[in-house]
């Protein structure tokens, strides 16, 4: 053989993979830092989750590959430069945006660089805070004056989009008019359908409120399909 050889070890024979294979598989190896590949994916979860909300975010900022994402925001991403925000489809005086905090503790101070990130604040009606580590007392209490609704995400529970996950059931979110007709039909109350935490995944992907129902659809290999309800508690 010129590139590949038999190796004896142990009694036994191993074949040395070749140099052109070598380089096949080094092609399919990220080279870049974890960090930014962890910050591609996030940011690409919470636009599709804006946009699952009805927020207008251009297909472009979403089709994004990691290498474009690193071409434009470098390997070593300076978080404030990946701030984002999006004004919804049918209401333009509903506005939310998107800030990522660095690495290490959310402190007081990080909050305060926060406020002076977010230009027009009058005029924002919530904000996605994207962090690595926790919250000290003290930058709860100071995200808690806002004027709006603040949500803080791990980084880890947005690698990917649960909405998307293979084990989730299809879901829809009823409007006020099929809630209503949903309650008629059974005659029931909204607190005697099955429950939904707010701390729940998917609760929390569609910033959803109290009182809010979800169909779930269940697709079965071995029993017939089926749905059913589940209202947000």
């Amino acid at each position: 053989m010129e590139e590949e050889e038999l190796l004896n070890i142990g009694g036994g024979f191993e074949e040395v993979v070749d140099s052109e294979s070598s380089k096949c598989l080094s092609s399919f190896v990220d080279k870049g830092s974890i960090d930014s590949h962890r910050y591609y994916l996030a940011r690409r979860t919470v636009l599709e989750m804006f946009r699952d909300r009805g927020y207008s975010v251009p297909s472009s900022e979403i089709d994004f590959s990691l290498q474009q994402f690193r071409a434009t925001f470098s390997d070593s991403p300076d978080v404030d430069r990946l701030a984002f925000s999006a004004t919804h489809s049918s209401d333009p005086s509903k506005r939310i945006m998107l800030v990522f905090c660095g690495p290490g503790i959310v402190k007081i101070a990080t909050v305060r660089h926060i406020v002076s990130q977010i230009v027009n604040r009058d005029g924002l009606s919530g904000l996605v805070l994207v962090i690595h580590s926790n919250l000290t007392k003290q930058a709860e209490k100071a995200l808690e004056v806002f004027s709006f609704k603040v949500e803080t995400f791990w980084i880890t529970d947005l690698l990917i989009n649960i909405s998307k996950h293979v084990l989730k059931p299809r879901h829809q979110i009823l409007n006020d008019e099929e809630k209503k007709r949903l309650l008629e039909k059974y005659k029931i109350q909204d607190k005697q359908l099955p429950r939904l935490s707010m701390d729940d995944a998917i609760v929390r992907y569609y910033g959803l409120q109290k009182g809010q129902v979800l169909k779930f659809m269940y697709d079965g290999n071995i029993t017939e399909s089926y749905f059913t309800y589940r209202c947000v508690w």
